[in-house]
């Protein structure tokens, strides 16, 4: 077993993430025996769930002469349109059948404001609405984060970042994620991970 001081942070291993889903990332699923052993390591272990009402502003289907992946300008930002995926109570919200679910402790879900996207396990993506996470993990002891799951480049690069920006130490496992890599996008996350002090193991 971790110190105490550890925790697992397991990103976004839903159905519509993995082959067959409305989003898929190529081998999303490979990633889960390794994901289920990490989960009997810590002691604190967190799952984050993407949850998003079905008028959710990222979703292209809402932006009439969109298209998926298409960018647009929101309030907060610059943000990526995307298929409408992990609606909530959907089964492609659903958890991975073969994810051992029952070993967290806390489910975190994120992406429920209509307005606003939410890739980070930490924030909104305004960088300022909060989803509670730190504050439980500051309660629990944890100084130290593992990261693995679902995209490496969106969600877990995201929540990474915010991670080491509120002063945790991170390590992020590159062969338990996959990527959806848009545009290089997985190379611009990781350089910026790196930048971040974000540590990257295999």
């Amino acid at each position: 077993m971790r110190p105490a001081t550890q925790g697992l942070i397991v990103i976004d291993v839903q159905n519509d993430f993995c082959p067959g889903g409305a989003l898929a990332v190529a081998d999303g699923d490979a990633i889960i025996p390794r994901i289920n052993a990490l989960l009997a390591e810590f002691s604190v272990k967190v799952l984050t769930q993407d949850w998003h009402p079905a008028n959710h502003a990222s979703f292209a289907a809402n932006h009439p002469g969109k298209a998926p992946f298409e960018m647009i300008d929101l309030p907060y930002g610059p943000q990526v349109l995307w298929p409408a995926h992990c609606v909530q109570g959907s089964k492609g919200a659903d958890f991975h059948k073969k994810l051992a679910t029952n070993a967290a402790d806390l489910v975190i879900r994120k992406g429920f404001r209509p307005g606003i996207d939410s890739y980070s396990a930490f924030f909104e993506n305004d960088r300022e609405t909060p989803t509670g996470l730190e504050g439980y993990l500051r309660s629990r002891g944890v100084s130290d984060l593992t990261l693995v799951g679902l995209a490496t480049d969106f969600c877990v690069a995201y929540s990474a970042l915010d991670a080491a920006r509120l002063g945790f130490g991170v390590t992020l496992l590159e062969g338990a994620c996959r990527a959806i890599d848009l545009d290089g996008s997985l190379e611009e996350a990781r350089e910026a991970m790196i930048a971040a002090g974000v540590l990257l193991e295999a």
